[in-house]
């Protein structure tokens, strides 16, 4: 994944070197604060609000794409604190593709089998260029499960597309992982992180992460981001998600959700499907 920006501007957040690190490894660790207190405070409520009131029987590691029936989640998800972030790998014209609280409540927390986040999109985008930036809500580190990557493993001969073997129903976050012959987990590197620190990764890159059997809860919420010259299909997904303009213009003739507009059916057409977690 290459910028398509040729020169740094003043407001990006990552330097030339940190954008060639992260198209080489897959990821960047980003360690100053995303938000200014008071701003990530405010998200951290919104967050503690919505998981106040989720229905009976879903789990907190499955609050996908809050922001369809949260649209108080823009600012933040448009803020120029987290744009600045991704505008030096994507470039100046960014779309928001989606976004996800994972949180691993204390004690029983789910495994995130190791996976590439584009087996679950290859039939939504085009072509597969994400950007997810985590951002550490709680502590994350290797005692409450914080998320490991393989790094490199976006530029594989796989490119995005391994070979999975199904898991039993409700073992862990999804139900499919990565044969194990396809990923090798001793190359991985545990992303330890503080409130209001991020990781960004490519949503080609190998990931996962260790239940939570601690007495600390887990939360991040990804957001993920892309070029508007990328492509949704919305011929075949329009029914169930949407982009929307975060930042710049068009490229691609995509259709985009109106951030001021409750999609409440959309969302619940979701869950029906089994189109949660990515």
């Amino acid at each position: 994944m290459v910028a398509t920006t040729t020169a740094p501007n003043s407001h990006h957040r990552l330097t030339p070197a940190e954008v060639a690190r992260f198209n080489a490894e897959g990821y960047h660790v980003f360690r100053q604060p995303v938000f200014p207190q008071a701003k990530f405070d405010g998200l951290k409520k919104c967050f503690d609000d919505m998981l106040d009131n989720l229905d009976t029987g879903v789990r907190p590691e499955s609050m996908d794409v809050p922001h369809f029936q949260h649209p108080e989640l823009f600012q933040w998800l448009f803020a120029d604190e987290v744009l600045d972030l991704v505008e030096p790998i994507l470039g100046p014209d960014i779309a928001l593709f989606a976004s996800h609280f994972i949180c691993k409540p204390k004690g029983n927390g789910q495994r995130v089998p190791w996976h590439e986040d584009s087996h679950y999109w290859k039939t939504m985008i085009d072509p597969m260029e994400v950007v997810t930036v985590w951002l550490a809500i709680d502590p994350s580190t290797k005692l409450n499960g914080c998320m490991n990557v393989i790094p490199r493993t976006h530029n594989s001969g796989r490119m995005g597309f391994s070979d999975y073997d199904d898991l039993k129903p409700g073992e862990a976050v999804f139900n499919d992982e990565i044969k194990a012959a396809q990923r090798d987990p001793s190359k991985a590197i545990a992303i330890e992180l503080e409130p209001n620190q991020c990781s960004l990764h490519d949503g080609r890159l190998i990931h996962g992460s260790e239940p939570n059997t601690s007495n600390i809860r887990r939360c991040g919420y990804t957001m993920r981001y892309v070029s508007t010259r990328v492509r949704q299909n919305y011929e075949k997904i329009g029914q169930w998600h949407h982009l929307y303009l975060a930042r710049g213009k068009d490229h691609a003739g995509n259709h985009y959700g109106d951030p001021t507009k409750v999609y409440a059916e959309m969302a619940r057409f979701r869950a029906k499907h089994g189109k949660n977690g990515h």
